[in-house]
This record gives structure tokens, C-alpha cells and sequence, in this order.
């Protein structure tokens, strides 16, 4: 897979990757080196990352509890607490080598510590490789509310080494295969009929997983800070984020994995977009019985509607008090700052719970 470059860093890919990140620490000659880690990647991808990464200045790792719920300020606290004692300074090195939580948390780690270290984003899961790792896009949940503390701040690179994915279970291929079921619903036909031939069961990402993340790397070089365009990426989120976080919340609810999540916010999104937007509702119907051969369906009661709404007032996207939603016209043409009322946001979770 050729590189993609960007208007703000690179993106390199599986054998050469290693060759760009090796020069590259060879030629700044970095005083440290901390490669931030959950315990999970620790276990699973570490090793494998070291075999290939000449360690030409001193190079320490450093590990927290894996999961959205530990993606807040304790852990940031305790890893810049951890760096300092290291003695990282500004001629220091932080590569984020994990998902999604660990290049957000890694990533506004080194962007605020000294107002900013460099940093290198290493993507192990298929959702941060397609999504989380580019863009910029770092911080942290508070109060379990997902990314309200954060900054844009650019990685010097992205590495993407697919031999990674064999390290993930069928729950987190199908996490970052919704974000890919995403990108061809906001981008076009062409990308949606190929993705819908794949069995998720014997997925592996092949040009898909390429054309995502270029996909992704194209609309952030043309709005980096989400004044317009960069919006559409956010389809499926408004109501998926809402729906992740009062999982996270629930004492009677199971966590659902973030692409689970939105899996389910595309199909309330879906349905408003046919309402709003007069979306063809046999498309959307195809569009849910894909989905939902893969991802479970959460049916929620009354009440627990009531409560992910009021979850959904706290999206960054909200402007005066409206919730906001990013709407599809057609496969391929999104429209986003959709301000729905709440008896027909309360109508779409209705559908979800209703559509067979």
C-alpha cells in the first residue's frame, strides 16, 4: 500500500512504515522515547512493535487499564506524572502504540505536557486505523461523556501495520468495520456495494481498510478544524455516542463497543434521514438489514430513551440548544447542522426497536 500524505503528516504503511519511523527517530535524535501502551497492547502488540523499531534512544513504555472508561483525567494525571519522572523534555518522543482510547489519551498527553511533544500515532485496532489515529483529533471523556476535554493536534506520522489486526477478536474487527460501513454511506455507491459483499465473520480488510482511511485523510485535509465538511464523518454519531456513553453509565446495561454503538446510531440516523431529508426507505431498509446481520440490536425502554436524549444534548456538534445531526439525501450525499425535534428523535428509537 503506497503512503498517503497529507497536508499535515504522513501516513505509512506495514513494512516501509517501519523504515520511515526508523529514520525518522534516527535523524531528530530524540533525548527519550515513551511508548504509551493499556495492558492489553502491552501483552498483545509490544513485542511485535519493538522487534521492529530500532531503539536508538532510551525508550520506555508505560501502560494503563484498557477501556473507555479509564479515557479521562486520572489516567492523563498519572501518565504525565510518569513522563516527568522519566524526564521527558521537548527533544522527547511519545509514540501512542494501541486504539482508539490510547491515540486520543496518548495523543493529549504529548500535545499538552510542555505545551506539546512530538508524537507518533501506531494504530493496533481497525477502528483507529481507519478512524481514531487520523485527524488529529486527541483528548478525553468527562464524566463518562465521550471527548469532552481535548485538542486538535497532528501526529508527525501515522504508522499502519496490518499485522496487528490479527490480534483482534471478532467484537473489535466488527467495532472498526462500522466506521468503514460509514464512510461508504457518506461518500458513495461504488464504496457501499463493495462493502456490503463482505462477511464480517471472515473479514479481513484488504482495499477496504485502505480506501477508509484515505477517505478519512482527504475530508480532514480539506476542514482539519470541522467548520463544514469534516462534519459528515460524524454520521451515525450524534445518537451513537449518546447511546455509548449511557451504556457506559448503566448499572443494568452492558458497555457496547464505540463501532457498536454507532452501528445502531446509523439506523436511528438512517430513519430521520428519510423523514427529513426524504431518504429512499427501501435503500434504508437494505442499508439496516446489513447492519444488523452484523451487530446485535439493542431494543431500549421508554425510559432509557429519554435518558440517552439527554445524553445527546452534550454533542459537540449541538449550536443553541438544537441537537444536531449529520443526514444522508442519498448514498453518498450527507448533509450535516440537522436540527431534528425531539418527538422525532423519540419516533427513531421506536424504529430501531421495531425494525425487522
Amino acid at each position: 500500500m503506497d503512503s498517503i500524505i497529507t497536508n499535515s503528516y504522513p501516513l505509512h504503511f506495514n513494512k516501509s512504515a517501519y523504515k520511515k519511523l526508523n529514520n525518522f527517530v534516527k535523524e531528530n535524535n530524540f533525548s527519550k522515547i515513551i511508548v504509551i501502551t493499556d495492558s492489553n497492547t502491552t501483552l498483545l502488540c509490544l513485542e511485535k512493535f519493538y522487534s521492529k523499531f530500532d531503539k536508538t534512544s532510551e525508550t520506555y513504555n508505560i501502560s494503563f487499564t484498557p477501556g473507555e472508561k479509564n479515557k479521562n483525567l486520572s489516567t492523563c494525571k498519572d501518565l504525565w506524572t510518569n513522563i516527568s519522572e522519566l524526564g521527558l523534555d521537548r527533544n522527547s518522543l511519545i509514540i501512542n502504540l494501541g486504539g482508539g482510547v490510547v491515540t486520543d489519551l496518548g495523543g493529549f498527553v504529548a500535545s499538552t505536557f510542555m505545551r506539546g511533544i512530538k508524537f507518533i500515532n501506531v494504530p493496533t485496532t481497525l477502528l483507529s486505523m481507519v478512524d481514531a489515529s487520523i485527524g488529529g483529533k486527541t483528548g478525553i471523556d468527562l464524566n463518562n461523556i465521550k471527548n469532552q476535554i481535548g485538542v486538535i493536534s497532528n501526529p508527525f506520522m501515522v504508522i499502519v501495520d496490518s499485522d496487528f489486526l490479527d490480534t483482534l477478536t471478532l467484537p473489535e474487527l466488527k467495532s472498526g468495520f462500522s466506521e468503514m460501513i460509514k464512510h461508504s454511506l457518506i461518500t458513495g455507491k461504488k464504496y457501499w456495494e463493495s462493502i456490503k459483499l463482505i462477511d464480517i465473520n471472515s473479514f479481513y480488510p484488504g482495499n477496504c481498510f485502505y480506501n477508509s482511511i484515505l477517505i478519512k485523510s482527504k475530508i480532514v485535509d480539506k476542514d482539519p478544524y470541522e467548520k463544514g465538511l469534516r462534519k459528515i464523518l460524524n454520521y451515525g454519531h450524534t445518537a451513537g455516542h449518546a447511546i455509548e456513553t449511557f451504556c457506559l453509565n448503566s448499572k443494568t446495561r452492558e458497555d457496547l463497543t464505540h463501532g457498536h454503538s454507532i452501528a445502531l446510531g446509523m439506523i436511528i440516523e438512517g430513519y430521520l434521514s428519510t423523514i427529513i431529508l426524504n431518504f429512499d426507505k427501501q435503500v434504508n431498509a437494505e442499508i439496516n438489514r446489513f447492519i444488523l446481520r452484523n451487530f446485535e440490536k439493542i431494543i431500549f425502554s421508554d425510559l432509557e430513551i429519554e435518558k440517552i436524549i439527554k445524553l445527546m444534548k452534550f454533542d459537540k456538534k449541538n449550536k443553541d440548544g438544537q441537537i444536531k445531526f449529520v443526514l444522508l439525501k442519498e448514498i453518498g450525499k450527507p448533509v450535516y447542522d440537522q436540527s431534528i425535534d425531539l418527538k422525532t428523535i423519540k419516533e427513531s428509537f421506536k424504529f430501531l426497536n421495531e425494525f425487522s
